[in-house]
């Protein structure tokens, strides 16, 4: 597991110097808030437990917004006394760093990634430095990676590409190796480590299709401040044709603090979950529950009172005028398992059996932030509830709308559809 990241916050952000003069560009105001706070929130949730800010300009001014904002973590300050460059100032805080692979990422660079699966490319390739890429159509402000077996075969100049790879500014570095290198002590990490061992094999490249955006362009930070507003659920494309899948414990029925639901008489919904579900019956084409049930991998649950409890569930359902595709669970223990969220196998396997789900027209709902990522993996739209736990603070990347129950989100569907519905059509 990845627990330390560097976060390089050193820049002079002139490109952004008309739309935001006061600021380093870490702290360019996005949705209201820095966007440095973006970054933080999405490494917290990927269980980075040590950050580290690599800082130059304005580095007082970046200090005192991360203290205010996250108290609670854990952070070192490392000053530049005078511009290092990229390389230099990697170099520079590896230093402190205690981890044997160590990521970095740019303070005005938000890409989402699976840190568990870049850390089990990194190890599998056995690199000195791994690169999370993404997948690019129709570009030309970036240059191209090229990409062979997970080994970066070459770095392409910028210029129009169809389709191609490109260096997400993500990094997961070997701090040993690293440090053990002849580098001068103000060097490029692009030119003078990248390109120029880019021929030794040392370097892998992970591919990862998550959410993009480099606010250090005006165009940019114009989308990021739309990309990042809260409840983003576009209601008025839903129709007939999109897909819902639920959570289960904590969404449907109240979880039990500490335990989990092995027995029908366990299984308590709750309030108005039986007339949201007739409002979905009238909304979405397909309803599929997906849920992890670690309880049965561990012996805790019997395979056979959890299909009892979900038979249940869906002759209750059927029989209240609402429908449920199907339900799918996941008893796996390991949690890199493809089908326990927020892996994708469960919706993956949805798609199969049902071959007219679209990802792109569905709507996650789920009450953990498992239950985001499971849906950002498969780009779906996603609706967190507050039953069990507070939101995170949003606006939020994995996170486009917040309801406190399903029923809630049901009724606000229902008024906001209500020229589209059957039952009102």
């Amino acid at each position: 597991m990845i627990t330390e990241v560097i976060i390089l916050s050193g820049g002079l952000g002139t490109r952004l110097r008309k739309r935001v003069p006061d600021l380093p560009k870490t702290l360019a105001p996005v949705a209201g808030k820095p966007f440095i706070n973006f970054i933080v929130e999405n490494l917290k949730n990927q269980g980075i437990q040590k950050f580290y800010f690599s800082l130059g300009y304005m580095h007082k001014t970046i200090v005192e917004s991360v203290t205010s904002n996250f108290p609670e973590i854990d952070t070192e300050y490392i000053i530049e006394e005078e511009p290092l460059g990229t390389g230099g100032a990697i170099k520079n805080t590896l230093q402190y760093c205690k981890t044997d692979h160590v990521l970095v990422v740019n303070g005005d660079t938000m890409f989402q990634v699976n840190t568990f699966n870049l850390l089990k490319t990194h190890l599998d390739s056995k690199a000195l430095c791994t690169l999370a890429l993404k997948p690019m159509t129709h570009y030309n402000r970036y240059g191209t990676v090229v990409l062979s077996n997970h080994q970066i075969t070459a770095f392409k100049e910028k210029q129009y590409t169809e389709k191609g790879l490109i260096n997400g500014g993500v990094y997961l570095i070997n701090r040993n190796k690293f440090l053990s290198l002849p580098n001068e002590h103000k060097f490029s990490f692009e030119t003078n480590f990248l390109e120029a061992r880019v021929q030794e094999g040392s370097l892998s490249g992970y591919v990862e299709d998550g959410y993009f955006i480099d606010i250090g362009i005006p165009e940019d930070y114009e989308k990021a401040n739309i990309d990042f507003l809260e409840n983003r659920i576009p209601f008025e494309k839903i129709d007939h044709s999109w897909a819902l899948f639920l959570d289960r414990d904590g969404v449907i029925n109240i979880e039990i603090d500490g335990n989990y639901v092995n027995h029908l008489h366990e299984f308590e919904l709750y309030e108005g979950v039986p007339e949201a579900m007739q409002i979905f019956h009238k909304i979405f084409s397909r309803i599929f529950i997906v849920t992890n049930q670690r309880g049965v991998g561990r012996g805790i649950t019997q395979k056979e009172n959890l299909d009892n409890i979900h038979n249940h569930f869906k002759s209750f359902v059927h029989t209240n005028g609402g429908h449920i595709d199907e339900i799918y669970y996941s008893p796996h223990i390991n949690s890199d398992h493809p089908h326990r969220k927020p892996n994708p196998g469960m919706g993956l396997q949805a798609q199969e059996d049902f071959p007219d789900v679209d990802f792109s027209k569905s709507i996650m709902i789920g009450n953990n932030i498992s239950d985001m990522q499971f849906g950002r993996n498969l780009k779906m739209q996603n609706v967190f509830l507050t039953t069990t736990q507070p939101a995170p603070a949003l606006p939020h990347l994995e996170i486009d709308a917040v309801y406190n129950s399903l029923h809630a989100f049901a009724l606000d569907l229902r008024d906001k559809l209500k020229l589209k519905t059957p039952a009102n059509s």
